[in-house]
């Protein structure tokens, strides 16, 4: 049923709106930035932060809410109300999935927390590939599909070439430049409206991996950290206190799985509705060329990698099985199986100190991440996993308390 404070996102609103983006990925979301700026939209990324963030979010929202809710909310009405935009002609975006979790509720949450400041006609955009909402100014073509996958993709490599130099950088700070670079590089490729090859694409992963290469770098002892857990608190610096600099900051090198991953995750789940519980099959026929279609594309990100000397990616039809005899690929509420499969994978390719990332309270991600803990360590003793809850009332010296205590009994891999 559809919420009753629908605002639609119109074709006439196109032209003249700013469309803010919560800030989750920012390579990523930059380059998604650039793409959408190609159809005539103004998305703007959004990059306040600090503790009146969470502060706002709780104003405007029930404290019982979930973390990324709190500071995606949190977000968007600081933004609002701090003059820089003209509320009339303002958008907000929220990336879902559509899942049995609260975060299927966001749109709501937001829409609430408008009506709250008196700003119930902005429109709040759902972007989905499920279809949540309709929006006239919003839809979703193959062609604007093909280039959100390439923008994910390079971010993707990007975040791997940045995690696998940054921490034995000559030059502090030179990869984190590098990689911006790129990004204004890309998106200006991105934005324009040219056809975009395929060829091209792959030729830029080879330059990108060859530049990352060229870096002056030196030779030291770090300890790998793979890095998994909830969607938004895994990958934004908003919402794990910045875990990625962090950690290098503390002499290790994270290992974070790409967000291509998560859309892989999600693809497969529609696959397991006809394996597993035999029904929509005809979502299942069209869902398989979807699925080697962004298979190949990963693999080829990771030759990209390897060839320059890089750590590739595990296949992820093969991450797919690294959990099989501990939970099912049924199990898809929240990250459900892949949050498992992705720990499981991590101490096969080497990285055997895990940081599990949890928003309090979140049902799903406590039973496929902590609750999984015991069995993992069981068939992996060597395995080192802390989980960190994320919480506008968590004490971040805490938190960084255990990840050095994590890192001081850190298994040398």
């Amino acid at each position: 049923m559809q919420d009753r404070s629908y605002v639609p996102f119109t074709e006439d609103m196109i032209r003249d709106y700013t469309i803010l983006v919560p800030n989750m990925l920012p390579m990523h979301f930059k380059l998604v930035a650039s793409v959408m700026k190609n159809y005539g939209y103004r998305f703007e990324l959004l990059e306040n932060d600090g503790p009146e963030i969470a502060e706002t979010g709780l104003k405007y929202t029930h404290n019982d809410t979930c973390y990324p809710a709190v500071l995606v909310i949190g977000q968007f009405m600081e933004a609002l109300l701090s003059g820089k935009y003209d509320p009339h002609k303002t958008a907000l975006i929220m990336f879902q999935t559509g899942g049995g979790c609260r975060a299927s509720n966001y749109i709501s949450l937001i829409r609430k927390a408008l009506k709250k400041a008196d700003m119930e006609y902005v429109p709040v955009i759902s972007f989905s590939f499920v279809g949540l909402e309709k929006h006239s100014g919003f839809r979703l073509t193959v062609k604007k599909t093909k280039q959100l996958i390439y923008a994910v993709l390079y971010g993707d490599l990007l975040m791997n070439l940045v995690n696998q130099t940054r921490p034995f950088e000559k030059e502090q700070g030179s990869a984190e430049r590098l990689a911006y670079d790129w990004v204004e590089r890309l998106g200006l490729e991105l934005g324009s409206s040219g056809h975009i090859r395929y060829r091209d694409i792959r030729r830029n992963y080879d330059r990108i991996a060859e530049s990352f290469k060229a870096l002056p770098t030196h030779t030291r002892d770090c300890v790998k950290v793979g890095v998994v857990g909830e969607i938004f608190v895994k990958y934004s610096p908003l919402g794990n206190n910045d875990l990625e600099r962090f950690i290098i900051r503390e002499g290790g090198q994270p290992v974070v799985p790409g967000l291509l991953d998560f859309f892989l995750y999600c693809v497969y789940d529609q696959l397991t509705d006809y394996t597993v519980y035999k029904k929509n099959y005809l979502k299942y026929l069209a869902m398989k060329p979807v699925c080697r279609f962004l298979n190949a594309k990963r693999a080829h990100i990771s030759g990209a990698l390897t060839v320059c000397g890089f750590e590739g990616m595990t296949p992820f039809d093969e991450v797919v099985h690294m959990a099989d005899g501990l939970i099912s690929t049924a199990v898809k509420m929240g990250e459900g199986w892949l949050l498992t499969a992705e720990m499981m994978e991590l101490a096969a390719s080497g990285c055997k100190n895990i940081v599990c990332t949890q928003p309090f309270g979140c049902l799903p991600n406590h039973i496929c991440g902590k609750g999984m803990m015991k069995p993992i360590k069981e068939l992996c003793p060597d395995v080192n996993i802390v989980s960190i809850d994320y919480d506008a009332g968590a004490s971040r010296v805490n938190q960084e308390n255990r990840l050095k205590l994590m890192l001081a009994n850190a298994v040398r891999s």
